[in-house]
């Protein structure tokens, strides 16, 4: 059977309707910025330990901050993971199409 009131919506109306936008939001910049990681990783052929070391942090925070699933990442261990494989993290705000 068809769901008439969603007809002609987007994904993101549906998910915005069901309050699970920013969760899936989340999950997927977390996915794109863990895969960034690993392929900046994978072309200066650096190991999990040796990232780790020169972020100044431990193997596990680092396999945390891979893990695609977990988004409780702060911006300053994304900054550092960033400089440490010779990238910059950019950010910018940008208008949302669900106001309220």
């Amino acid at each position: 059977m068809i769901d008439h009131c969603h007809v002609g919506s987007t994904l993101d109306n549906l998910l915005e309707e069901d309050g699970m936008l920013s969760d899936v939001t989340a999950v997927a910049l977390k996915r794109v910025l863990a895969w960034q990681l690993e392929l900046a990783m994978e072309s200066e052929a650096l190991t999990k330990s040796a990232l780790a070391k020169r972020m100044g942090t431990s193997r596990a925070a680092l396999d945390r901050l891979l893990d695609p699933e977990n988004v409780s990442v702060t911006l300053k261990t994304l900054d550092k993971a960033a400089r440490a494989v010779g990238k910059q993290i950019q950010l910018e705000l940008v208008d949302n199409p669900f106001p309220g």
